[in-house]
Order: structure tokens, then sequence, then C-alpha cells
């Protein structure tokens, strides 16, 4: 299944467009958790799937107007965007682009835009590629550090922030220039963060993008707990899935703390009913 489209009772008056990180599933539970509180929602798999690039790689930002376009088709009157990693890169940046999005709740966001993770339509991951396009021109992105090495033995799970934190002050112009400019959001903006988050920093991130929406005048909130890693889990949410690959961070239970913290924020944001 590439497309989940989940209607409350009676329909509803808010359209949430529900995304993924870098598994790039359609989050199947996280809409019909939305969808419980009065949400139209539509998760989508926006790379992966037939005809899409195999990996996070130059993916069109119009690929997510598409998915605005049918929650509009629906009847609603206010669209909101939930992403999560990848997928919060995604939102932040679409959302300063197309004006109809009205919220974005950002999930363990990053302030910069990122090199291709995985290969693209050519099979290659190599040379690096933005992971997002624009009517057809690459999104300014990081490139990778490649003399970094995981500090963990291998076949172990490897926590990647050293190596964002190492690949931002390597390419330090080239970050200037792939800064999401969250200050052209005309809508609310909710970000959620984990001080523990090993993926990449996303605390530090969202508080970048916090100071520059704030300097812009602009309405903005940022909820973290000290000790949630990169997978906060919504109240309702099962917990997120141990990995063999990677280390997120956190815990069960700071995890599930953070999104109990953020769900009141999430609905207000999104004008949502309790």
């Amino acid at each position: 299944m590439s497309v989940e489209l989940t209607m409350p009772s009676g329909g509803g008056e808010v359209g949430v467009l529900v995304l993924s990180g870098s598994s790039g599933r359609v989050e199947t539970e996280r809409s019909r958790l939305l969808a419980r509180q009065s949400a139209v929602t539509l998760s989508i798999r926006w790379f992966g799937a037939p005809g899409q690039p195999e990996g996070i790689c130059e993916i069109p930002l119009e690929t997510f107007g598409d998915a605005v376009d049918r929650l509009l088709e629906t009847g609603v009157r206010r669209v909101g965007i939930v992403g999560v990693s990848k997928g919060a890169e995604a939102a932040l940046l679409f959302a300063g682009l197309d004006h109809r999005v009205d919220a974005v709740v950002a999930l363990s966001p990053t302030s910069l835009a990122w090199a291709n993770v995985g290969p693209g339509v050519d099979g290659r991951v190599h040379p690096y590629r933005s992971s997002w396009t624009w009517r057809g021109e690459p999104v300014p992105f990081v490139p990778y550090d490649d003399t970094w090495v995981p500090a963990e033995p291998e076949g172990s799970p490897v926590a990647y922030r050293r190596l964002y934190e190492r690949s931002r002050t390597r390419f330090a112009a080239e970050a200037e220039a792939a800064t999401i400019p969250v200050e052209r959001i005309d809508g609310d903006l909710l970000l959620v963060a984990g001080a523990d988050d090993r993926m990449w920093p996303s605390l530090t991130f969202a508080e970048e993008l916090a100071a520059r929406r704030m300097a812009a005048g602009r309405p903005v909130r940022v909820v973290s707990h000290p000790e949630a890693g990169h997978r906060p889990r919504l109240p309702g949410e099962s917990p997120a899935p141990v990995s063999p690959h990677r280390l997120y961070g956190g815990s069960p239970a700071a995890d599930a703390a953070l999104g109990a913290a953020a769900w009141p924020y999430i609905l207000r944001t999104l004008r949502l009913t309790p």
C-alpha cells in the first residue's frame, strides 16, 4: 500500500498529511490516531514505491503538493503536515513554498536540507545529490563527511549524530546555503525534539529553527524532553521497534513522555478537538 486516506465519521474540516521518516512507510497508526481527533488524514509513501526513487534522492517537493490537493478535494478548510525526521525536513521545506499549508508539526526536525539517503532513480548513491528538488532544480544541501567512522563496533547499531555534526562543520558554506527558511512558513509551527536523539541533533536544530522564526516575528513552539530520542511516540501509539542497524537514543518511557507532553500542542496547532 502506498497511500492511506482516513476519513472521520461525518467528515472533518482539518486535513493532515502524515509523513514518515527514512522508512518511507505509510504511517497508518499515526494517521488513524489523528483521524480519531476529527482529522481527515492522508499518509503517502513518498519514495521507494514503483515509479519513485529507491532512496531519498531528488524527491520532488511537488509530491507533497499533490497530496495537499487530494486533501483539499475532500472539502477540508485547513491543512496541516505532521512529519518526523526526513518527513519533517520535507514538511518544513514544502510549507515554505506552498502557502496552502496552515500548520506544521515537525517531530525530530532538522534546520538544514541534507544530501541523499540511498540511491536515486539511476540506482546510484554517489556523487551526493540533494534529497529534494523544486520545479526541477535541486534544493541546496549539505553533503556527508566520508571521513567519518562510526564509534560503535562493526556489526553493531550505529549512532549517526556525529556524522551530521561533522558534516555540517566541514561543509560550512554548503550548510549556510542549505538552511531551511522557516521564516517563510505562513502557518503555525510546532517543533518536537528529544535531547538524547542519536540520529541527528534534533533539539539543537529545533532551537535554531525557533530562533529564526522568532527573529522574523512568526509564531513557534518547541516541546522537548531531556531523555527522549529520535522517535517520540504519541499517546495511543505502539513503542518504536528496536533497530538492528541504528541507534535512535531515548527509551520507550522517555519517548512516550515526550509524545504525551507534545500531544495537546499538536492538537492545538492543527486545531483538532481534544
